[in-house]
């Protein structure tokens, strides 16, 4: 029924139609289909939808369309999202179209200078993409006011509450016009979701698209055994055979030696986690967007709203949380009608919690040990790691590994041949050794040569010291 619909059809101005075809993009998802015509309208917006669904063209829009031209440092559309990740993406997809009608679009999230910000917001803004957190400090600062905000967009909604952003966000809705539009994207539509729908909106029009969950049924899973030791080895040889592949580890730590343990083994790899700066994890989700690597190592900072497409592998190198963030962390494989597998790897005193995940999901797997025959397989390019300078084996029992000191000593060598080939040192007859002095004898300062004393003074002190060492024994006896 969707086939039939275009974005004229919808309601879209000419303009967007043709920069949308100059993208690829001619027909509307089904979300965009069903939202598009209220948000024109200007209704209150209630939808429950995946992701990966095409919700960001769903919301953006309408709120092109319907933007008023902004005053700087008064923004009249705002979209709040809950991961940097995420608000960049959104700028990425509305900054062209908003261009068109010479609305500018500006993403304003931490880990990025303030004074490129402040310069961005003096200019005006028209659409702002933000978080949360940096918008608040926006706020205090006295940089932006959100007093014209006529157009709200909460995108993720219910993972903006799973990170205790429900209070910041009531914050920002009352900062801004109480006749506003108030859009709510969300996976699920329940507990503080639901008191946000009952608080900040007006008769909303509910639309639910898809599932109510994420779909199992679309991926494969596996749930392998396995000591810790085995697990670096185990992932890497998933990666080669299966192709692009997400890595999910529970710690910032364990991500970077999980990607230097990847890296070693010949494989590009990308690690992203909330311990690097933007401009790392805005190269790492680029390389690994563009095909430049074959692995993204992340916490969950990646495991909601970032869409990539091409994923064939998910890998649960740590296990979640509980069976929501399992959900979640699969759903980056298997998207827009494709097919993915999903694999866990297990210790043994992981097993109870890892079988109440499976309940909370709804999925009952056995616990193997690993088996590479029951993978399918897939079209792989293998992408190698970037050649770095060696130093010598990892491993510490190697005797012959290289080390730091010797880099820069190039005539000397590990053959055997150089080594007896070496000029011997001549030993020197009158060479002076110097004799180790005890450890507990404290080292005076060297005040330089003492000048001679009068032996006359050398005399009379050894006749004193005669004379107490008499009295003492005197005493004695």
């Amino acid at each position: 029924m969707f086939d039939m619909v275009s974005f004229s059809d919808l309601g879209v101005s000419r303009v967007l139609v043709e920069a949308l075809a100059a993208q690829g993009i001619d027909k509307p998802f089904e979300v965009q289909t069903e939202s598009i015509p209220d948000g024109m309208l200007g209704n209150d917006l209630c939808c429950r939808a995946p992701t990966g669904s095409g919700k960001t063209l769903a919301f953006g829009l309408p709120l092109i369309e319907r933007t008023k031209p902004a005053e700087p440092g008064f923004p009249t559309s705002l979209i709040l999202t809950p991961t940097r990740e995420l608000a960049e993406q959104i700028f990425q997809v509305l900054d062209p179209l908003s261009r068109e009608h010479n609305l500018y679009t500006y993403a304003v999230y931490g880990g990025v200078s303030y004074n490129k910000q402040f310069k961005a917001l003096d200019r005006g803004v028209d659409i702002l993409v933000a978080c949360p957190g940096r918008l608040l400090d926006l706020i205090d600062r006295g940089s932006i006011s959100l007093e014209d905000v006529d157009i709200v967009v909460l995108d993720e909604a219910d993972r903006m509450a799973d990170m205790g952003f429900i209070k910041p966000v009531c914050q920002i809705l009352d900062e801004c016009r109480r006749d506003r539009q108030t859009i709510l994207f969300s996976a699920t539509l329940d507990d503080e979701v639901a008191d946000l729908v009952r608080d900040y909106q007006n008769n909303p029009v509910t639309i639910e698209v898809g599932p109510k969950e994420v779909s199992m049924d679309s991926m494969t899973h596996y749930f392998w055994l396995m000591p810790n030791s085995k697990k670096s080895t185990i992932c890497s040889e998933v990666i080669r055979k299966c192709g692009r592949t997400i890595v999910f580890c529970r710690t910032r730590a364990g991500t970077d030696r999980i990607g230097d343990d990847l890296t070693h083994d010949g494989l590009a790899a990308q690690t992203l986690h909330g311990g690097l700066s933007q401009k790392q994890r805005d190269r790492a989700m680029s390389r690994f967007q563009n095909g430049e690597c074959m692995a993204l190592i992340a916490t969950d900072v990646a495991a909601r709203g970032i869409d990539v497409e091409g994923v064939n592998c998910v890998i649960h190198y740590d296990p979640p949380e509980n069976g929501k963030a399992y959900k979640h962390r699969s759903g980056r494989t298997a998207r827009g009608g494709s097919t993915g597998i999903v694999i866990s790897l297990i210790q043994k005193p992981q097993r109870k919690t890892v079988n109440k995940i499976q309940r909370e999901v709804g999925i009952n797997v056995e616990f193997n040990p690993p088996n590479f025959a029951d993978l399918p397989e897939f079209e792989v390019e293998f992408i190698g790691a970037s050649r770095r300078r060696s130093f010598g084996s990892r491993n510490r029992n190697d005797s012959n590994r290289g080390h730091y000191g010797r880099r820069n000593r190039p005539n000397q060598r590990s053959n055997n041949s150089n080594r007896n080939s070496r000029p011997k040192r001549q030993e020197n007859s009158n060479r002076r050794y110097n004799k180790k002095k005890p450890r507990n004898t404290h080292q005076r300062p060297n005040r330089g040569n003492k000048p001679e004393q009068n032996t006359n003074n050398n005399n009379f002190r050894r006749k004193r010291r005669g004379k107490n060492n008499s009295n003492k024994r005197r005493n004695k006896r």
